[in-house]
């Protein structure tokens, strides 16, 4: 890690209990986000002011005093969202200067068409500015999706070949990547889909440098501790959960019975918020939801 701050949120990350929040939607996903949150099509006319909106709505979910350093460790934020301020600060040195909340960037561009069974990252050209950008603002990791949807090895394998080749990339930077290679809740193979998945990141892990190290984000497994191998691994800091269409006490639940594994949730975080709560309802909601995530993730 390059600066003083980004050394404090390697700590923070590696020995704080607490869980990573996911306010990271993108164009794709913002319209059915806002849509949860009370604001339809009609509240805007424009992609301008759509991410007007969703700013609104994340900037009011950060400086809620519900949102403390003290159960959220992370917050992952989408490229438009690192462009805006929040009080007169950029949003990743407010979350970490005023709430100690350690700021992670989304740098994927979304996914390619499916072949066997998973769905790779597009390219993503200019990776290396947008890492120049984060870096200017201390932000201290990324993350990046693809997509499993069935039991082959190839697409498997494709996908965590793509995710760790990309990740050297951002560790060749100084950030530190979170690697998101998600299998669809509704597969009809999730549990060997995990299975084929567990191998091919082993392999890859135990590849790495000695000084390479990465987060990965993995969806909530059929089998409670599944993933104890990874997360104990010595190239891992810290494994994270991705609700992944799960509802927040499914999600929780099923978190709670995975040791060592802690929260990276979306919309299982902003459920329950809404547009038209007063600052007294909105805050209480999202206090008892932060406090149901850190709880689930502190086993």
């Amino acid at each position: 890690m390059t600066t003083a701050a980004q050394q404090a949120m390697l700590e923070k990350v590696k020995n704080t209990i607490g869980f990573i929040a996911a306010l990271d939607q993108s164009g794709g996903s913002t319209p059915k986000a806002l849509k949860l949150y009370g604001i339809d099509e009609s509240g805007y006319t424009n992609e301008e002011e759509m991410f007007d909106c969703v700013h609104a709505m994340r900037s009011r979910i950060i400086t809620s005093p519900s949102f403390d350093g003290k159960r959220v460790l992370g917050a992952i934020l989408f490229e438009n969202t690192l462009d805006r301020d929040i009080k007169g600060k950029s949003t990743a040195r407010y979350l970490w200067d005023n709430k100690q909340v350690v700021p992670f960037l989304k740098v994927d561009k979304g996914l390619a068409d499916e072949e066997n069974g998973a769905q790779v990252m597009k390219p993503i050209p200019d990776l290396d500015n947008l890492l120049a950008k984060a870096n200017a603002q201390e932000v201290f990791g990324t993350k990046m999706r693809s997509l499993i949807k069935l039991a082959n090895k190839a697409g498997v394998d494709a996908v965590v070949k793509q995710q760790f080749a990309v990740g050297k990339q951002i560790l060749a930077a100084g950030l530190m990547p979170i690697i998101e290679p998600e299998i669809d809740i509704t597969s009809p193979e999730k549990a060997a889909a995990e299975a084929l998945l567990k191998t091919s990141l082993l392999t890859q892990l135990n590849a790495l440098t000695n000084d390479e190290m990465v987060m990965l984000k993995l969806t909530l497994p059929e089998q409670a501790n599944f993933y104890a191998e990874i997360i104990n691994h010595p190239k891992v800091l810290k494994v994270v959960a991705l609700s992944g269409g799960y509802s927040r006490d499914d999600a929780n639940k099923r978190l709670a019975e995975n040791k060592g594994m802690i929260a990276s949730f979306s919309r299982a975080l902003t459920q329950g918020l809404s547009a038209q709560q007063s600052d007294g309802e909105f805050n209480a909601e999202l206090d008892n939801t932060i406090q149901a995530i850190y709880d689930a993730s502190s086993t």
